[in-house]
């Protein structure tokens, strides 16, 4: 069975949407785009190269446009990115031009994906894919960078319907920016009152 592992960066408010640039995602009135530009510093750095290596990867269909957009020119910042296969849900879309991009149709195929053979599956942004599968008790693990900043709104990690879990922090570190870098892997349900396996 392959691991779904859940990257993504962070406010205190758990606003995820747009932290690469003004113009990623604008939905809704969002007019923070970028918001993480200030909280780069040599740690941060070393993480992100250590996330970016080869990997197959599970988007959703908002992702996966823009970077089909961005990344097949831009493979000297993200060696391997093209090589990846891209796995996307999505009822609308059904091929691409990109190398390597897979369409799902449904949970059950995703469900398929991660009980096949193979490297762990990373999934980038995606609010809404990461949404189905917490509520679905997919996600084996999380990456988090937690950011010190509050945004008031936007697109959220975590919204009502994930199923209760507990997780244990298996790395951490602070950087000089105040950003926390925590990686949790899932280890039970959480029962009235009490933990279970």
């Amino acid at each position: 069975m392959r691991k779904i592992i859940v990257l993504s960066m962070i406010s205190l408010d758990g606003v995820m949407q747009a932290p690469g640039g003004p113009k990623q995602d604008t939905s809704g009135g969002f007019k923070y785009g970028g918001w993480v530009a200030p909280f780069g510093d040599e740690a941060y750095g070393k993480v992100v190269q250590k996330e970016m290596k080869p990997a197959d990867y599970l988007l959703g269909r908002k992702t996966f446009k823009l970077w089909e957009k961005y990344w097949p020119a831009h493979a000297d910042v993200w060696p391997g990115i093209n090589d990846g296969t891209k796995y996307v849900l999505s009822k609308t879309r059904k091929k691409s031009d990109w190398k390597n991009a897979v369409f799902l149709k449904s949970l059950t195929d995703i469900k398929k994906l991660r009980n096949s053979e193979g490297s762990d599956i990373q999934v980038w942004g995606s609010g809404e894919l990461v949404q189905l599968l917490l509520k679905n008790d997919l996600v084996d693990e999380i990456w988090l960078k937690i950011h010190p900043l509050t945004l008031g709104k936007g697109k959220k990690l975590f919204d009502d319907g994930a199923i209760p879990r507990t997780f244990t922090l298996i790395e951490s570190l602070v950087t000089s920016t105040g950003v926390i870098i925590a990686s949790y892997k899932r280890v039970g349900k959480v029962t009235t009152g009490t933990l279970g396996a």
